[in-house]
């Protein structure tokens, strides 16, 4: 699949409300949530004023002139936090796009540009039965703490 990885312009800033809710995971045999959820207080951290503050940082992936997929991090206290100096990552894509290597792809972007902004370590939270979580392992993300549902996961830019 012939896909193009950008940095996503602050006039594109709202289709993250879209990746953020195609980001729940859903398991198997389960009805997805209502779009709703995404105005939670503890989801709205990905969303609000997202592009003012200097840690704001978020590419998509394109085929055909279309948004398919994000990736986009900030330093917040989200489910994934880690400390006050690193960013949290939030990613998805479409449905019919997946397991095409464009999250693969969309990941590694993200990571050398926090690299090249001096950026120690990155993190982000996962569910624990989440198919996502090979691709995280497989990019180089480490498991650094878990609860009942979910692994925290950190990757050292270092």
């Amino acid at each position: 699949m012939n896909y193009k990885i950008r940095e996503m312009k602050s006039t594109e800033y709202e289709v993250l409300e879209d990746f953020l809710y195609e980001a729940i995971f859903v398991p198997k045999g389960e009805s997805a949530p209502p779009r709703e959820i995404i105005y939670q207080p503890e989801l709205q951290v990905y969303l609000t004023d997202f592009g003012k503050r200097k840690d704001d940082i978020a590419f998509v992936a394109e085929v055909n002139g279309k948004i398919i997929g994000a990736v986009w991090v900030r330093i917040m206290n989200d489910y994934g936090h880690i400390d006050d100096e690193t960013p949290s990552i939030a990613i998805s894509l479409y449905k019919d796009y997946r397991n095409y290597g464009i999250g693969t792809a969309l990941m590694q972007r993200m990571l050398e540009a926090l690299k090249k902004k001096g950026y120690r370590q990155a993190s982000l939270a996962v569910q624990k039965a989440n198919y996502a979580v090979k691709m995280y392992k497989n990019v180089g993300f480490e498991i650094v703490d878990e609860n009942e549902e979910e692994y925290i996961m950190k990757y050292n830019l270092c």
